[in-house]
């Protein structure tokens, strides 16, 4: 079982050391305790998905200790600054552009040209990213489809074991319910009802849509079916490139022809660290195709197979799987 330690100076820096070393850190916010990795390092992020056992890449919310640090990371609308202004810090996440220079991890935002980010309230959250002085990703620290924990014990429940380097204990929860998510990358939109009430927030910037899983505005966390697409054909289960095409290769069986290789060892989680990187990179106009080897759908390798399928789906060319 993970350890649970109270929040104090010495286990504070502790928690930052570990989170700097690319390990998971269970803390509490004000609605519920999260599982935070650096989210600039992909393969801490891709730890959080395999810790989670999470079936998709959606994606996670950034936690930073200030505004400052949030405008180096997402572009702020005159709407969210508003909104910033007044429930920051507080279980608000908006949903806002990334800028050219964001160091978030490619994963940590499923992908897309957005992220989700909010400024925790909760005093050992602050003081956790104060001394990492590096932005959290951090999904709530339950197991896929479990319910969200507002205690340590809760955490510890879990029993992530090795997967989580320590559980940081601040008592209950004071919200005890997820963050309200907004996306604001277009027309104001719910994506998630929580800690702010919908009527404060249309009070505050008026109509606000809410998001249906059907609907194609908003940039919610699977809801789309075509998301992730290069602007390159995408074939998968490949084995080796047609003429114009390059290769994703995965594990130590790769032909020599691949451009890249997902991961050398073939860990399903180092392959999800490197999987939307490695596709941008590959997405060039003087290529015809990007083809994908086989993947396993053990693990994250379910995950990674979810969002390849999509990426096809969306690609202007789908072949038949060789």
């Amino acid at each position: 079982m993970t350890l649970i330690t109270p929040a104090n100076p010495e286990t504070l820096n502790a928690a930052a050391s570990a989170l700097k070393s690319g390990r998971l850190v269970a803390f509490p916010t004000e609605t519920v305790y999260g599982l935070g990795a650096d989210a600039t390092q992909e393969l801490a992020v891709a730890r959080i998905f395999a810790a989670k056992a999470r079936p998709q890449f959606n994606p996670l919310i950034i936690h930073v200790p200030n505004l400052t640090i949030a405008e180096q990371i997402v572009i702020f609308t005159p709407v969210a600054r508003r909104l910033a202004q007044e429930f920051w810090p507080g279980p608000l996440t908006l949903v806002l552009p990334r800028t050219t220079s964001c160091s978030v991890s490619l994963l940590a935002g499923a992908g897309l040209d957005s992220l989700a980010i909010r400024i925790p309230a909760h005093p050992i959250a602050q003081a956790l990213l104060k001394i990492s002085q590096c932005p959290l990703a951090a999904p709530s620290a339950n197991r896929s489809g479990h319910v969200s924990p507002t205690t340590a014990s809760h955490v510890a429940s879990e029993k992530f074991g090795s997967d989580v380097a320590m559980i940081l204990d601040g008592g209950a929860c004071q919200i005890g319910i997820e963050s309200t998510v907004l996306d604001l990358t277009s027309s104001p939109t719910l994506l998630r009802p929580g800690g702010i009430s919908l009527e404060d927030l249309i009070a505050k910037i008026g109509d606000i849509r809410i998001a249906t899983e059907d609907s194609a505005a908003p940039r919610s966390p699977g809801m789309m079916e075509r998301h992730y697409a290069p602007s390159r054909p995408l074939r998968l289960n490949a084995r080796d490139p047609h003429p114009g095409e390059v290769l994703l290769g995965f594990g130590p069986t790769a032909p020599p022809t691949a451009a890249l290789n997902l991961s050398l060892a073939g860990s399903v989680v180092e392959a999800a660290s490197n999987l939307f990187a490695m596709i941008r990179n590959l997405d060039r106009p003087d290529i015809s195709g990007i083809a994908v080897m086989p993947i396993p759908t053990t693990g994250l390798g379910q995950a990674i197979n979810d969002r390849l399928r999509r990426a096809a789906l969306g690609s202007t060319h789908n072949d038949n799987p060789q």
